[in-house]
């Protein structure tokens, strides 16, 4: 593993001015974050909050019965750990690692003493960042709950093909029906019957566990309204994140490819 901090890897941590990035760099932790990983449950106290690089992670409620279903998901777009920056220091929902990858982990210390040092009428650029991406991530909550009521199966697994394609570097995944359907909170014989149907319509290719991405535009083309709802809010509010990250050459145009003003 490359122990070289790079922030470009995160678009926040990319968007950040050299002075703030400065004061919190020496506390970034670079860690692999495995699929499956629980890095908190729900109602724990937070110790860390992470910024994603290559990993993808899902917030997720769980019932009294034991079923799970995603209600927002962080990748390199992001951070894990919002509930600090509103001041609180738990959360209801658990944050499990659904795409193994990298990511930053800094102390939630450190990030509370950042935030105060920068807070009240002169706050500073992280401060407005997380309050902002917080928001984003609130639309993403919102939209689920909507998709989660009004659409079909297919149109919820288009959505979260499309998003997680957003914050990977390939078109390929490793996930297998049961898992997507915890995920989204369906029955497996959904899933099954959905990505049939995309597999037919020649969009997807699958094969135990394995996803291939045929043809992203043909997805686009059968996902709800709610994927491009969630897009355009992330474009308004973090209108100044982007154009630092280091974004993959190989993939489709991303939701965060945008100026920055932080320069």
């Amino acid at each position: 593993m490359d122990t070289a901090l790079n922030r470009n890897q995160n678009h926040l941590l990319a968007a950040l001015p050299a002075v703030e990035f400065g004061r919190i760099a020496p506390e970034l932790e670079l860690v692999a974050m495995l699929q499956g990983e629980v890095l908190y449950e729900s109602g724990q106290a937070l110790q860390h909050v992470y910024f994603p690089t290559s990993a993808i992670v899902s917030l997720n409620c769980v019932t009294e019965s034991g079923a799970t279903s995603d209600i927002a998901w962080v990748g390199c777009e992001g951070v894990v750990g919002t509930a600090l920056v509103m001041g609180s220091h738990a959360t209801p929902t658990a944050a499990v690692v659904c795409v193994g990858g990298y990511g930053y982990r800094l102390k939630e210390q450190m990030l509370m003493q950042e935030l105060r040092r920068t807070g009240g009428r002169r706050a500073g650029v992280m401060q407005h960042l997380l309050l902002r991406y917080t928001q984003a991530l609130m639309t993403q909550l919102s939209q689920t709950a909507v998709c989660n009521r009004h659409h079909s199966v297919e149109q919820q697994l288009c959505r979260w093909l499309l998003s997680t394609l957003d914050r990977v570097p390939s078109n390929e995944l490793t996930m297998t029906h049961e898992h997507i359907a915890c995920m989204l909170g369906v029955r497996r014989e959904g899933i099954t019957e959905a990505a049939g149907h995309l597999q037919q319509a020649g969009l997807i290719r699958y094969y135990r566990g394995h996803i291939t991405v045929l043809d992203r535009s043909g997805l686009e083309t059968h996902v709800c309204e709610c994927y491009a709802v969630v897009k355009k809010e992330h474009q308004r509010l973090l209108h100044d994140v982007g154009e630092r990250a280091e974004l993959f050459p190989s993939q489709s145009p991303q939701i965060f490819h945008l100026a920055s003003d932080f320069a």
